[in-house]
């Protein structure tokens, strides 16, 4: 690139390359630390407990469970049970008063919000203290992932990490609902730094029209033709994308040509009318993105196939699984010279179990190839939390575990990130046919993911068409008041819901269920099914689609 351009570019390269090592600088203490205590995990972890604990003494959840006088694992176990999401509400829904003092000594900055089990969505209290134990396992991540691939220093990154939701809500007592910006997670002075190597602009995400989100997004990642790191969640938002280039080739060309979303820069638009001359195909992306060196993304359970899916579009550089990262805590963090992810042991205080087994285990106590429920214990008010995650031991760094994500401990789909539940899908259900004096003798919500992915209400029923479609409707609204599912419709992962008519429907479940070795007097369809595929299985081919 040569004249005008050339002048263009090599300013935005140093500003990347400078950034980039500030931040690597700022990163690698923590990773030192990490390296470290993953040499002396119990140790490590007591620590973490102790400073919780002694943080949020003087707080009602604190002094009513005795933090101030626990000096030890075992007395804090004993002292305070294991809770889930609905265990805590009494004390999160005091604080979403704006009472202080409730849970963490620390004042809560917002709630984030994620998908329920049995409810529609969760609040997830946010502190100072819980945004320093995020911190701890990004920075360990950043510092691993820059001294692996340095090339990745020397341009541009796209950065999705918090859903898009351009709704401002607050609390009763007027406390914010979400993050307004992608970078909130790293907080502080290096917050700056993300901001001045992100290849989209952090106000693209409050674009409130689906499709010119998904168009000025897909604009800024054309125009950047240095970008080196892709971080996104889950592999589908990025294959989403890319089939718009099709669509929108032109369009961006033009506005590039012209500057009508930027300085105009001729000679990229010229690039990419080339590229995308080409097939859609790996040689269309790598000649848009010369330089990408790593994308990083879900590749993990339900998100595996996906991921192998949109690995083989960029066969010029490399994937990174995400690890375990939950709106309530960071679980584990991925390493370029390991298989599995580190559990971040200098984040939160983990307790696991077994399934079957009341005896939790310690970090330091956990078995390669056992599976585990996870517990947290953080600096956000969530005190032996149960997360609903489960994890595999594959191996260790030092005595640290190095895990995997194996899926949710309760029966969730989660093909797109959607996170629905059986126990919430079955109260919609039976909320809808109560309302319209419905008694269907079969009924089941499942993905199928061929073509337009979407979930199917699949219906044994003598009530008219009209009905069944009010069921849908009524089903899909309270679907869509669960956060990730709601993200997904409106992001276009997921269709709406449509219904279709089966015959036999419980039998065809029963023989199915059979057929993949499980005894059919202890199978009970669902209200919800995680595998796909059940048109096949449950429609036959002259079925009413309604």
């Amino acid at each position: 690139r040569r004249g005008e351009d050339a002048g263009q570019l090599q300013p935005r390269r140093m500003i990347c390359s400078l950034a980039n090592s500030l931040w690597l600088a700022g990163c690698a203490p923590e990773y030192a630390r990490f390296r470290f205590a993953a040499h002396r995990v119990a140790q490590e972890q007591e620590a973490v407990l102790r400073r919780i604990l002694s943080e949020n003494a003087d707080t009602d959840f604190g002094r009513e469970h005795g933090f101030s006088s626990t000096f030890s694992v075992a007395e804090y176990q004993r002292r305070v049970p294991v809770r889930d999401y609905s265990e805590h509400l009494p004390w999160i829904e005091c604080a979403m008063d704006g009472a202080s003092g409730v849970l963490t000594r620390d004042p809560i900055l917002l709630f984030e919000p994620t998908g329920g089990s049995s409810g529609a969505t969760k609040l997830i209290p946010y502190t100072l203290a819980l945004q320093r134990e995020f911190q701890r396992g990004i920075r360990a991540w950043i510092a691993n992932l820059f001294s692996h691939l340095p090339e990745l220093l020397g341009g541009p990154a796209y950065w999705s990490v918090s859903p898009f939701n351009p709704i401002h809500e607050r609390t009763r007592g007027g406390i914010a609902i979400g993050f307004d910006d992608d970078t909130s997670y790293v907080g502080g002075w290096q917050n700056r730094l993300v901001r001045a190597v992100m290849a989209v602009p952090a106000g693209v995400r409050t674009i409130a029209d689906r499709d010119e989100f998904f168009y000025a997004t897909l604009f800024h990642l054309v125009r950047a033709r240095e970008l080196r790191l892709i971080s996104i969640w889950h592999p589908s938002y990025l294959s989403l994308m890319l089939c718009r280039l099709a669509e929108w080739g032109g369009r961006i060309c033009f506005d590039l040509a012209h500057g009508n979303l930027c300085s105009a820069d001729a000679r990229r638009a010229r690039e990419v009318r080339e590229a995308l001359g080409c097939d859609p195909g790996p040689e269309t992306y790598a000649r848009l993105w010369p330089k990408l060196k790593l994308i990083s993304c879900w590749k993990d359970a339900n998100a595996a196939a996906p991921a192998e899916r949109l690995a083989a579009l960029f066969p010029h550089c490399r994937m990174q699984g995400k690890g375990l990262i939950a709106t309530e805590a960071f679980v584990s963090l991925p390493l370029m010279d390991r298989e599995g992810a580190a559990l971040a042991i200098r984040s939160h205080f983990f307790e696991f179990f077994a399934g079957g087994d009341d005896r939790p285990q310690l970090a330091h106590q956990l078995e390669r190839g056992a599976r585990y429920n996870v517990v947290v214990t953080t600096g956000g008010g969530l005190y032996r939390y149960r997360l609903g995650d489960r994890i595999e031991v594959s191996g260790y760094l030092g005595e640290c575990p190095l895990v995997q994500f194996v899926g949710r401990e309760q029966y969730v789909s989660d093909w797109f990130g959607e996170k629905l539940t059986d126990a919430h899908v079955t109260q919609i259900m039976r909320q809808a046919f109560g309302d319209l004096g419905m008694k269907p003798d079969f009924s089941m919500v499942a993905c199928e993911i061929e073509s337009s992915p979407g979930y199917v209400l699949f219906l044994e029923s003598n009530d008219s068409g009209e009905k069944v479609q009010r069921a849908a409707a009524q089903i899909e609204a309270g679907l869509r008041a669960n956060f990730h599912y709601d993200c997904a419709r409106r992001l276009g992962q997921l269709a709406c819901l449509r219904a279709e008519r089966v015959k036999n429907g419980a039998a065809l479940y029963l023989e199915e269920a059979a057929r993949k070795g499980r005894k059919m007097g202890g199978v009970k369809p669902p209200a919800l099914d995680r595998d796909c595929g059940w048109s096949k299985i449950l429609a036959p081919a002259e079925r009413d689609k309604i």
